[in-house]
């Protein structure tokens, strides 16, 4: 684990861990470079002298480096620094879809299908490089705090190549890889399809479609059982969404989806269409339409010995190439296109033995219209002149009407004209359903036959009705009380956080438009939520003079506490020793800062000894056993006091001085010696 603080390429400040995976460590970053927020990868040691694995990271750069799109983690650089193998990527600050879905229980289909599109379009984005993520799941699906969703984690990526198909060696995580890369067959984009449709699949219902003890059991499941609807689970699901989700989940890649450009048309459909049939089966070409490929022992015996990478891992095992025909899928159930009755158009598997009669009425009508086409010429030319004759006049001829709910009235008028039916407008009427100019009503319903030149009458959308609302007041709030009222109410919440001195952490500041304000409903209101005070960093001070101190304090945005004064031996009098709290430390602004100021060194008072009726050694001996030092000593005549002995002192005895003040003292001469007298000298010569 990397330190805080460390740099990498001179330029990657680390902040922190934010997450862990098999192979490598994610970082909180800061690019000094450009001064903005990074997500780090870096290869865990464990790897590093390991070729495979830094090949296979350095290929997941490689992969995603090319991907400009809001709805993938764009990677910015990738690089080497002491040993370590780290890629730079974009910092997306929310939580991955799993987490929201266990979370949430299960989604609804509106939230699973804005979700889904954002999803597919991020894969779109690396299909239309011709990459193949090979690895889509929920835990690779990250959901931002402003709500974008961003595919990530190339770890298994690779190239197509000029036939848009590769041979796979790895795998992603079973429970949600297609059956054909589960087989070790040749994968292309709609295998990335399929893995989009389990996620969907777990958004609606709250779990994988399939389970079991071991990753071996889960993936025979992918190859063998079909699907259960989601319908059988949450009954109100809309048909049109349930029907995306099945056609993402064939076994046959040819049953799918396509491309993903097609999927998410189909579930920007869906939006406005919920219960609409417009989802079309694709049956497949070719005799594979009507049997089952069912594997060999062998090759079933090749899956059960594989090592399947466990769910939580960052990083995908290699995988023996074992190469199958891409033709070999397992059995897939037709779908008819065509409304069908609220019972039977969720269950609407084709029988085998229905698929083999109408192969052999397809024959007979062939046959048939062959002998049809020879009786007309034969006839033309004058063979079957003096027959008995047919009668070649055919009753007036009926056609289907087409369902013309949700096309533009062009659209609507084409769809008639290819049926030689008339169009004409019974009504336009406003609708929560329909946008302005789409059919929302056709009082011929679809699939009833009529005759030709029939007029179809239908009520055209003018578009939904115009509701206001008021926008409520909900500062002081919690953000999820707040957001739902106000959804409640009938507005879409875009939530910002922001920094406020006196709003409480999670409590709503203010909402543009401000309360009160009338808005159509379906508006945008932005909601700012308080993350409290700001965070101010306590100024380094200390070696600071006092007065100096105080105004960096004052500057920063912080007050002055209590100052406070000691002895120091390393600061000089006035300066700052400490502050409390420490320098550096974050808190909040206006938070008070306590200050240590230096007296200077602290002085040492010395209580000076007696020295008198000692001699001048001993004197000063005392003097300098008691941190004193010996000053001016002097001589003077004494008749009380006997030579070389003390007879005073500069401090008197028992005085406080300083430590190593200087003390003088006076030592005796012994008695003055006699002046002779001059005069009786001079009597006595």
């Amino acid at each position: 684990m990397l330190k805080e603080g460390i740099f990498l390429g001179k330029r990657y400040e680390i902040l922190g861990r934010i997450g862990s995976g098999g192979m490598a460590d994610v970082y909180k970053g800061k690019d000094h470079k450009l001064n903005r927020y990074v997500a780090v990868k870096v290869l865990k040691s464990d790897y590093r002298n390991d070729e495979t694995f830094i090949q296979k990271f350095v290929s997941e750069a490689q992969a995603a480096a090319g991907l400009m799109h809001p709805n993938v983690v764009n990677v910015y650089d990738v690089g080497q620094d002491r040993g370590l193998y780290y890629m730079v990527m974009e910092l997306v600050e929310g939580i991955t879809l799993k987490d929201y879905i266990e979370k949430k229980g299960q989604l609804s289909a509106k939230e699973t299908i804005s979700i889904s599109i954002q999803m597919v379009s991020g894969i779109q984005a690396a299909h239309n490089h011709h990459i193949i993520h090979r690895d889509i799941k929920p835990q690779n699906i990250i959901i931002s705090k402003d709500g974008k969703v961003k595919v990530t984690d190339f770890g298994i990526a690779r190239a197509t190549t000029s036939t848009k198909t590769i041979s796979t060696n790895v795998m992603g995580s079973v429970h949600y890889t297609s059956p054909e890369q589960a087989r070790g067959g040749v994968v292309d984009e709609r295998s990335d399809i399929y893995s989009a449709g389990i996620t969907m699949y777990e958004m609606v219902t709250g779990h994988v479609p399939f389970d079991g003890d071991s990753t071996v059991t889960v993936a025979i499941k992918h190859l063998k059982e079909q699907i259960v609807s989601p319908s059988e689970e949450v009954p109100d699901i809309p048909y049109s969404l349930d029907r995306i989700i099945m056609k993402c989940t064939e076994k046959n890649t040819e049953c799918r989806y396509q491309d993903c450009q097609e999927l998410i048309a189909d579930l920007k459909h869906s939006l406005v269409d919920p219960d609409g049939d417009f989802v079309n089966a694709t049956v497949p070409m070719g005799d594979t339409a009507d049997e089952t490929i069912l594997m060999s022992d062998d090759e079933l015996q090749q899956i059960k010995n594989r090592e399947y990478p466990q769910e939580d891992e960052y990083d995908d095992e290699d995988y023996d190439d074992e190469e199958y025909d891409d033709d070999g899928e397992d059995e897939y159930d037709g779908r008819k296109n065509g409304r069908r009755g609220p019972d039977s158009r969720r269950k609407n598997n084709v029988d085998p033995n229905t698929k083999k009669i109408m192969k052999i009425l397809m024959v007979v009508a062939a046959v048939i219209i062959a002998l049809v086409v020879i009786f007309l010429v034969g006839k033309t030319a004058g063979v079957f002149r003096n027959g008995a004759g047919v009668n070649t006049s055919s009753t007036e001829t009926k056609v289907v009407v087409p369902d013309l709910l949700g096309m533009t009235e062009e659209q609507a008028k084409a769809a008639l004209r290819k049926k030689s039916l008339g169009y004409s407008v019974s009504a336009r009427k406003a609708s929560d359903k329909y946008d302005a100019g789409e059919i929302m009503e056709q009082e011929t319903k679809a699939n009833t036959k009529v005759a030709k030149n029939t007029e179809i009458k239908v009520v055209v959308s003018t578009g939904a009705e115009t509701k206001t609302v008021t926008v409520q007041d909900v500062v002081g709030q919690s953000e999820s009380d707040a957001q739902k009222i106000l959804e409640d109410s009938g507005l879409v919440v875009e939530s910002q956080a922001k920094n406020d001195d006196s709003v409480e952490a999670g409590k709503v500041i203010s909402t543009d438009p401000v309360a009160g304000t009338e808005l159509k409903e379906g508006s945008k209101v932005t909601m700012y939520v308080s993350l409290g005070a700001a965070k101010v960093e306590v100024p380094g001070v200390v070696g600071w003079s006092s007065s100096d101190a105080q105004a960096a304090i004052q500057n920063a945005g912080l007050t002055v506490g209590n100052v406070s004064e000691k002895y120091s031996d390393d600061y000089e009098a006035g300066t700052v020793i400490s502050t409390d709290p420490a320098s550096g430390t974050k808190v909040n602004k206006g938070s008070a800062v306590n200050l240590t100021v230096s007296k200077g060194k602290e002085t040492k008072m010395i209580s000076v000894p007696s020295l008198s009726g000692k001699t001048q050694s001993v004197a000063e001996q005392a003097l300098t056993s008691a941190g004193l030092t010996v000053g001016t000593v002097t001589e003077a005549y004494n008749s009380s006091v006997s030579a070389g002995y003390v007879i005073s002192q500069t401090a008197a005895a028992g005085s406080q001085v300083e430590e190593g003040t200087s003390i003088g003292f006076v030592v005796s001469k012994g008695a003055e010696p006699a002046v002779p007298d001059d005069s009786s000298t001079d009597e006595t010569e």
